[in-house]
């Protein structure tokens, strides 16, 4: 029999092409998807269960579908889609407490699949050049989104010592730009006019979408433990790529961050946290050796490549809402 992969977070863009293209896989006989919301467009063979992984109704979810694979996806880097950073984190580590929690309790299970992020090196003037996977932040983190990844990884390290016979891998993904993709950054660097740090030109890698989903997939269906940092080749500095999307920047002391950051909250719905903007401020660059090398892939699109696509994407989404308006104009 081929496997059955649960993935959770599929109301999400990445979860739910995540879940699509598992189930087209020929070694994956069946994919369930869970979230709390519906996804916003078609899952195809997908099963969708609506179940919140913070209530224990997880754990029988698992057992009906006699699961042995999990993909957790339901790491959220912003409240709006839970309504508030109170959500955001019950969400995120209680949830993940609770899904663990139903594991251990399956003895089917045999693999597990965390979609982390890099920021849980933080960021600050202390950092190294690049951080490897056994890197430890220079800063505690004490809140939001950094915290939550750390706390989370922190519980799935610890299901690893009780359930040793089950394969962890995480993958600790750079920031995510792709053509469809809306993501935090993404909604950062569309806005008119960049806000950005007086002083400071942070360094940037960026993960394409379509890299992050080839990723996942390997870890799915594959045998591939441990934790690896992924990102395109190459690095860009702030201002390279403000530059090439042919926007204007806006310098601002870093006095004056924090205000920025609650404007554009109001304003653009764009929810900058403290990690947020210290990472605006300092950057972060990770070492791929160990994806290359022991993961055994190499990202097709390096930081530039995919800065274009994203860039392009853009251009043409401008063009046709362009297109539409003398349209209108015209009737």
């Amino acid at each position: 029999m081929g496997r059955v992969v649960l993935v959770t977070g599929v109301a999400g863009q990445l979860g739910s092409e995540t879940a699509r293209r598992l189930s087209t896989d020929p070694e994956v006989d069946k994919v369930v998807g869970v979230d709390v919301l519906p996804p916003r467009g078609d899952l195809g063979s997908v099963r969708f269960v609506r179940a919140d992984i913070r209530n224990p109704v997880i754990a029988r979810v698992l057992a009906v579908e006699d699961v042995d694979t999990v993909v957790h996806m339901s790491v959220l880097a912003t409240p709006g889609r839970v309504g508030g950073r109170t959500s955001m984190k019950e969400t995120n580590v209680i949830g993940t407490m609770q899904l663990l929690a139903a594991c251990q309790r399956a003895p089917d299970v045999r693999r597990l699949v965390l979609k982390s992020s890099t920021a849980v090196y933080g960021a600050s003037p202390r950092d190294p050049a690049i951080f490897t996977e056994d890197t430890e932040p220079r800063r505690l983190p004490r809140s939001g989104y950094v915290k939550d990844c750390s706390e989370v990884e922190g519980y799935v390290r610890g299901f690893g010592r009780r359930r040793d016979d089950v394969a962890l891998t995480v993958l600790r993904c750079a920031n995510l730009l792709g053509p469809r993709l809306d993501t935090p950054f993404a909604q950062y660097l569309r806005l008119p006019a960049v806000p950005t740090v007086l002083g400071f030109d942070p360094r940037v890698q960026l993960l394409h979408v379509d890299d992050a989903l080839e990723v996942l997939h390997r870890a799915a269906v594959g045998t591939l433990p441990g934790t690896f940092n992924v990102a395109g080749d190459g690095v860009l500095t702030l201002s390279q790529l403000v530059r090439r999307l042919g926007r204007p920047t806006v310098p601002v002391p870093s006095v004056g961050v924090g205000a920025v950051g609650q404007t554009l909250r109001r304003t653009a719905g764009l929810d900058f946290s403290g990690d947020q903007l210290a990472y605006l401020t300092y950057g972060r660059v990770v070492d791929t050796t160990a994806l290359r090398e022991r993961f055994g892939y190499t990202p097709k699109w390096s930081t530039a490549r995919t800065l274009d696509d994203f860039a392009e994407a853009g251009r043409v989404e401008d063009a046709v809402a362009a297109g539409l308006t003398a349209g209108c104009g015209d009737g």
